[in-house]
């Protein structure tokens, strides 16, 4: 792994003077200004809990022409720097959110939200709610019920509370217990999901205090059982000095003697540009999306003005108190930037390697550095294209080599490896993998429940779901698009299809903002079309498609709390139409939401999507039923969205890329062998022989 190869310049419009671009994240300087001049607006003994100090980003209406002029070469006109600063009252319910004008130095707005809307955790008030749960004297006593071997060491995961309609109003946690191996406690490392026990505590964010204790069902029912003495079962750990590691593994070394092939240009003391076989775009990072793609051009042609993860949520199928508020909103509860891995810590990146850092603000509204919450690398993908003319033996072949753009985010059990992907074919992939430590419960010794999976003694893994919503801003050749899908249906047999073997594929134009599902049994396929820019070749319209995987969507019923928040989980696309501001899926605060703030809201206007502003919400799932090889760790499980041309080009636009050879590659060749073949060619007098070539 090398970090030290990657071209890498500062732009020429900010080498003298370093300015903030309308899209480059909010630097330090900027937190602490936003935070100075919202403190500013109390008496000074008032103390500030910041929830969020962010970039607010341009409207819409400002920046497209910026980026136009920008691209041209042309004089951009001033863009106001703004920041959205979210905060409470410490200690209180008085939750606010301001916008800070940092180019004229002071607050344009600054309002009090009103009841049910909270805000999402933060690091330090994760900690200080562990702290909380674990000293509070009824949990102690609670524990000392179990009788657990002297040095045991207890652990405590919060959740964001979640909502059930029963007296829910304040802002909680739901504090889940376990404890390291209690032969080992020294073991920081120690997993500690083998150790579940049934004791909850339920903690007040403003009162900061255990207010009720929760015990979680171990039966088959709901029946509720007085804490009594724990039987100490063997652990599983999942570290390497545990395991008895094979031996037979030799490396594999991934080496660029060159150097990577892509650039980063700094734009600004926190922008940068990434430029690699035609593609360029922006990558930006903020509090709640984590990673943002915006801007994306290949070989100067327009393709998407902002690509993000904009939803998650993972809903869990026990039905039993308290487990059936289990459904963590990961990006809107806690947030994708705040959980982000320090990935130079580890070998997640493989090859030449640009690290981008980041500076988020902490709660008490200061700069909190974030470094390399980014990884960008190539990888080989393996073949992209390739023919073989078997009459004369050459092989036509070319490698798909592709563009990384990863971040990983650790969620207290469960890691998210998250990477926007770009290749020489002018293709887009998100890719989702989901691997880390099931989130588990115990359940009493020789039972079985229809609703998880036994997977060590004493230890259930709930069924759940995860379910991810991706914003697609596009900007195919422009931004006034429009959805359409095609499906493919059969011929009625007839004279001219006698044998029933022809089919043909319709079109259908999506007019309103609206929720579609995609049917693989008629190979429904979504394509976001320019159709004012038409194809050189066929005079279609210019598209990119979208290839989504098939999942389960949402369980819950209708009526439920999961369904009514998750707005996003009931459809495989959501189209509406673009407002400034909507960004999340299931609404901008979703830690105890009752819905009605989300996608499926905004698609409830009906509003004309056709060749105008839009923006596609993509989603896909995994329905988790645990196998006993999840634990102690979980093998990654893969997901993928693709965004492919549609005559969008006039050619394959991988042609140009080098041939593959034993020169380039520094492969080794084992073997070949001719096919048989005939041909025919046409002599003096135009006939025709034949000969066959052994």
């Amino acid at each position: 792994m090398s970090t030290d190869q990657i071209p890498w310049r500062l732009a020429e419009d900010v080498a003298k003077h370093i300015a903030g671009h309308p899209l480059a994240p909010l630097t330090a300087s900027e937190i602490s200004r936003s935070s100075d001049l919202v403190k500013a607006l109390f008496p000074s003994e008032t103390n500030l809990q910041f929830k969020a100090v962010t970039l607010e980003e341009p409207l819409k209406a400002q920046l497209v022409p910026y980026l136009e002029h920008e691209h041209n070469g042309r004089k951009v006109s001033h863009i106001d720097r703004k920041a959205f600063v979210s905060y409470y009252i410490r200690n209180t319910n008085k939750f606010h959110e301001a916008i800070v004008n940092l180019s004229r130095q002071h607050v344009e707005s600054n309002v009090r939200l009103g009841p049910n809307i909270h805000s999402p955790g933060d690091s330090e008030e994760i900690l200080l709610i562990e702290k909380i749960a674990l000293e509070d004297e009824a949990v102690k006593a609670e524990l000392a019920k179990l009788q657990l071997p002297e040095g045991t060491v207890v652990i405590s995961d919060p959740w964001i509370y979640g909502s059930d309609g029963v007296d829910d109003h304040r802002r909680m946690y739901q504090c889940y217990l376990y404890m390291r191996d209690p032969m080992d406690p020294s073991n920081a490392d120690s997993n500690h999901y083998a150790f579940p026990l049934a004791i909850s505590p339920v903690v007040d964010t403003v009162e900061n205090k255990v207010i009720r204790i929760d015990i979680v069902p171990t039966g088959i029912d709901n029946t509720i059982k007085e804490t009594q003495p724990y039987k100490v079962q063997p652990p599983n750990e999942y570290t390497s000095e545990h395991q008895a590691l094979r031996t037979d593994l030799k490396p594999l070394n991934v080496m660029q003697p060159e150097g990577a092939s892509f650039t980063a240009t700094q734009a600004g003391e926190t922008g940068e540009i990434i430029e690699w076989q035609k593609w360029s775009f922006r990558v930006g990072f903020n509090q709640r999306e984590g990673m943002v793609i915006y801007d994306v051009r290949y070989d100067d042609r327009s393709l998407f003005y902002r690509l993000s993860l904009s939803d998650m949520n993972i809903p869990y199928a026990d039905p039993r108190s308290p487990i059936h508020r289990k459904a963590a909103f990961d990006l809107g509860d806690v947030g994708a930037g705040t959980m982000a891995n320090n990935l130079k810590l580890g070998c997640d990146c493989l090859g030449s390697i640009h690290y981008l850092s980041a500076v988020l603000s902490d709660d008490k509204g200061q700069p909190f550095p974030m470094e390399n919450v980014v990884c960008v690398h190539e990888q080989d993908a393996g073949i992209g294209w390739k023919h073989t003319n078997y009459r004369t033996g050459r092989a036509a072949v070319v490698r798909n080599r592709e563009l990384v753009v990863q971040s990983i985010i650790t969620v207290a059990n469960y890691e998210y490896i998250m990477a926007f992907i770009f290749n020489q074919a002018g293709e887009v992939t998100y890719e989702i993998r989901a691997t880390g430590i099931l989130s588990t419960q115990p359940i009493d010794e020789g039972i079985d429940v229809p609703w998880g999976t036994v997977v060590h003694p004493g230890v259930l893994a709930t069924y759940h779901q995860h379910i991810f919503s991706l914003r697609v801003d596009p900007a195919i050749e422009g931004h006034d698009n429009r959805l359409v899908y095609d499906e493919v249906h059969p011929m009625a047999r007839s004279e001219f299809n006698p044998h029933g073997v022809g089919y043909t594929v319709k079109e259908t134009v999506v007019e309103e903002s609206s929720g579609l599902d995609i049917d693989y049994d008629s190979n429904r396929t979504f394509q976001i079309q320019n159709v004012s820019v038409r194809n050189p070749v066929n005079g279609k319209p210019v598209a990119y498609k979208i290839h989504a995987p098939a999942f389960q969507k949402m369980v819950s019923d209708q009526d439920s709390y999961n369904h009514k928040r998750a707005e996003f989980a009931d459809h495989n696309i959501y189209v509406t139409k673009y407002q400034d501001g909507e960004l999340y899926a299931g609404g901008k605060y979703t830690n105890q939401s009752r819905g009605g703030e989300g996608v499926r809201a905004w698609a409830g206007r009906k509003e004309n999507v056709k060749d105008t502003d839009l923006v596609v919400y993509v989603q896909l799932g995994l329905q988790h039923i645990p196998r006993i090889e999840d634990f102690p760790v979980m093998p990654c499980e893969i997901l993928k969205v693709a965004f492919k041309p549609v005559n969008f080009f006039d050619k394959n636009p991988a042609l140009d890329v080098p041939p593959s050879s034993q020169d380039f590659n520094q492969s080794s060749l084992v073997s070949q062998h001719p096919q048989a073949a005939a041909e025919a060619m046409t002599g003096e007098k135009g006939e025709v022989c034949c000969s066959s070539k052994l």
